[in-house]
């Protein structure tokens, strides 16, 4: 996903022989949007670098726990979050501590067990390879701090919605690629080709190693640093985007320019409080709505190409 584009990045290090972690709380009092909320904080665990991070969801209350690697020095870590927060309004940091000893690795494992998208489709971390049946089609994702294991509700709107819209041979231009899942599942789908562009620089070797899991071939897919569809000349039959509301609306004019005649958008990311506002300049872009769909607060769509 690709919000807040401005804020530093930091190169993130697999979390191996740590005997501690820096464990740290960012809290937030929510807003009429708590999706949104949570969103927020969701993508600032990610553009952090934790190694892993849980939402906290109170009543009263909405907080992030993430959790960083003991070998970065706390003064230095500290320094380098709160330089984050001023892109965050309302976010602050309310805790940090030493946490002795965490099991990360069990913990990471069980977090992430098998789960079941759409028709035919089955979003599961490696560890867990052979133990769906062969009449589904696994997608491995190494949880990371990418956005898009396919555990939030408007990657798995995304997906359902991009199921039935691969036909084998096609060409996929994912948007915001983040893990690469959507890509990854439309080639697995039968696509022939994919497109893949992202804001972030150090997502790339997250949705390479995904590639190599799912054992897709480097050659069949365009891998770099983009900003939405600046400089994209593809021609493709589906377009994927699971980006937040501004990316979206900001790319609708230029979709049908990169979209085959018969060819299909895929937009998710937002809210259905958003719905409204997305739509209205959807059918202003030569684009008309063929399917919805809604999972919690989660609103997603899939587009066709008016004609003419």
């Amino acid at each position: 996903m690709e919000p807040y584009a401005d804020a530093a990045v930091p190169a993130r290090t697999e979390p191996e022989d740590q005997n501690y972690w820096w464990t740290v709380d960012f809290s937030l009092s929510p807003g009429a949007n708590r999706a949104w909320d949570e969103e927020r904080l969701l993508t600032l665990g990610s553009l952090s670098g934790a190694i892993g991070s849980e939402l906290l969801d109170e009543d009263t209350s909405l907080s992030l726990r993430a959790h960083y690697l003991g070998s970065e020095e706390l003064d230095s870590l500290v320094e380098r979050l709160n330089g984050l927060l001023p892109s965050f309004e309302g976010v602050s940091l309310s805790r940090c501590q030493k946490t002795e000893n965490q099991s990360w690795s069990t913990q990471h494992l069980e977090a992430f067990p098998p789960l079941n998208v759409g028709r035919s489709l089955t979003v599961m971390a490696p560890w867990h390879k052979n133990e769906i049946g062969s009449e589904r089609i696994p997608i491995y994702i190494y949880p990371s701090s990418a956005f898009g294991t396919g555990y939030h509700e408007s990657t798995r709107i995304a997906l359902e919605l991009l199921e039935d819209a691969v036909k084998r041979g096609d060409t996929v231009l994912d948007i915001g690629t983040g893990t690469g899942i959507l890509f990854i599942a439309a080639l697995k789908l039968g696509a022939a080709r994919a497109v893949a562009r992202d804001l972030d620089p150090t997502t790339l070797d997250e949705v390479r190693r995904n590639m190599n899991l799912n054992a897709i071939n480097a050659n069949v897919c365009d891998l770099s640093v983009g900003n939405l569809l600046n400089g994209v000349t593809t021609q493709a039959n589906v377009l994927t985007a699971n980006i937040l509301l501004t990316p979206n609306l900001t790319m609708l004019p230029d979709v049908r320019r990169v979209l085959k005649p018969k060819g299909y958008a895929v937009f998710s990311g937002m809210t259905d409080v958003e719905r409204g506002t997305f739509l209205s300049v959807l059918s202003s872009s030569g684009l008309t709505v063929e399917r919805e769909l809604r999972s919690g607060d989660w609103w997603g769509c899939r587009a066709k190409r008016v004609r003419g």
